[in-house]
């Protein structure tokens, strides 16, 4: 299929994985050589979603005569994979290269590389994923869904937030937190329903105890809800399918009916998307939450909430082939293994962590980080180099990003970020774009916000989503 991409070593290595490719760099050496090469052609991709919204991006790529079929396909293929796990989308239509066009339907069907991703677009928007070419000027044009959602803060109202290892509520009043828990739990190990149920309403029983009433329930929670349905969470991965779509996928309305209060529950990193620029009073927020996974949400130049899936956990930022691979997702290099407690716990026999520092056969990445985080904070230099490599890889990976995202903001958080790791992470990043990217570095602003204010922002933003 000709030469494939070129994956450019990064001019800043992280410490403990010198194999890495980062994918921005890939993307825009390809960029290069097709503008240099003078052979390059139109290519469009358009994404349908929930309720015909659609999502479009364009770009270029080797025409038939250059010789570069293999990097075309390598090329179209990662962005394909980023572009349904950022901005969602059930029919994709890709006009001006019908040789991609069918590599790609091939890649998301029968037997196909994709084919898993493929039953995931089932899952989430309750349709057949479907491929199509067409010509150029055929293309369809961008529809966007984009919403004000939240910045409600009148009335008593309950905020929770559902992690793979604990679970927040908070009451507020007129947006002021006048309680807040943190409760250990384990939804990913759990077949019956009735746990989950039972878990959700128990927080946000004990949250309405401080509330004279429950006017509104905002939640957040990892993975893809679309009007309030659970379509695809990690959280459920151990509930049968049937009990799956019986029990859970419309688990929050029928949460609401029995509170008799209006609820919304969204990915939680759209809640943190919202809770950065309910803080930082502006928009163009792209959040970013490194706790069991890595959930993304955006704040999109006008303040709303654009429906788009923003799951960066299975968009890819690292090219080398040989990038570990995601069990969930089945693809190398995404998210998923780098911006989380899993890519801490991957990382730790690398820096040469294990045993003999309280680290044990069998144990969890929660139970990981833990031990990691107070090496880090006795000062132990292998801690510190693998918050550094993660600080190295979310560079590079804001810079890829924010060539999908319009942003003025980066807000980082998230259980990895907790103690001196986020000033370790933020460190190398805003290295990185400063020495690699220095217009981005001038544009867009890194935040972590202190450990009181995570909580308690998460907390208002979640509450503040359902209008009364």
């Amino acid at each position: 299929m000709g030469n494939g991409m070129t994956l450019v070593a990064p001019g800043i290595v992280p410490p403990l994985d010198p194999e890495f490719k980062p994918a921005v760099l890939a993307c825009h050496a390809f960029a290069d050589e097709v503008k240099a090469s003078g052979k390059g052609v139109a290519l469009a991709v358009a994404l349908e979603r929930e309720e015909g919204t659609v999502t479009r991006y364009d770009t270029e790529v080797f025409g038939p005569e250059a010789g570069r079929e293999g990097a075309n396909y390598q090329y179209a293929e990662r962005l394909m994979k980023f572009l349904l796990w950022q901005r969602g989308g059930w029919k994709i239509t890709i006009g001006g290269c019908p040789e991609i066009a069918a590599a790609i339907k091939e890649a998301y069907g029968p037997g196909g590389i994709r084919e898993c991703a493929a039953g995931l677009r089932r899952d989430v928007y309750e349709q057949e994923f479907t491929v199509e070419a067409c010509e150029l000027e055929e293309m369809p044009e961008a529809s966007e869904g984009a919403r004000a959602i939240g910045g409600h803060l009148e009335g008593c109202r309950v905020g929770f937030d559902l992690g793979a290892s604990d679970r927040k509520a908070s009451a507020v009043i007129d947006g002021e937190v006048v309680f807040s828990e943190e409760v250990e739990w384990a939804p990913k190990t759990q077949s019956d329903p009735q746990y989950h149920w039972d878990g959700v309403m128990e927080s946000i029983g004990r949250a309405a105890e401080h509330l004279p009433r429950v006017d509104a329930i905002g939640g957040s929670a990892a993975g893809i809800y679309v009007n309030n349905r659970a379509l695809v969470a990690s959280l459920f991965r151990g509930i049968p399918k049937e009990e799956f779509d019986a029990r859970i996928k419309d688990m929050f309305i029928s949460i609401g009916k029995e509170w008799n209060a209006p609820l919304v529950v969204v990915n939680d990193g759209d809640v943190t998307a919202l809770a950065g620029g309910m803080e930082l009073e502006d928009v163009g927020i792209l959040g970013i939450a490194m706790g069991s996974s890595e959930a993304g949400g955006y704040l999109d130049m006008d303040g709303h909430i654009n429906g788009w899936l923003n799951e960066l956990a299975f968009c890819p930022v690292d090219y080398n082939p040989n990038a570990a691979v995601d069990e969930w997702s089945e693809d190398y290099g995404v998210g998923a293994k780098y911006f989380n407690q899993q890519g801490v716990a991957r990382l730790a026999p690398v820096a040469g962590i294990g045993a003999a520092d309280g680290i044990e056969e069998g144990m969890g990445e929660p139970e990981i980080l833990k031990v990691v985080q107070g090496l880090l904070a006795s000062g132990d230099e292998r801690a510190e180099k693998i918050l550094a490599t993660i600080g190295v890889w979310l560079g590079y990976a804001i810079a890829h990003y924010a060539d999908f995202y319009d942003m003025k903001h980066v807000l980082i958080l998230g259980r990895v970020t907790s103690g001196r790791g986020a000033e370790i992470m933020m460190r190398e990043a805003e290295g990185v774009l400063r020495e690699e990217f220095p217009a981005l570095a001038e544009s867009i602003a890194l935040h972590t916000p202190d450990e009181a204010s995570k909580r308690v922002g998460q907390a208002i933003a979640a509450a503040s989503l359902p209008e009364v």
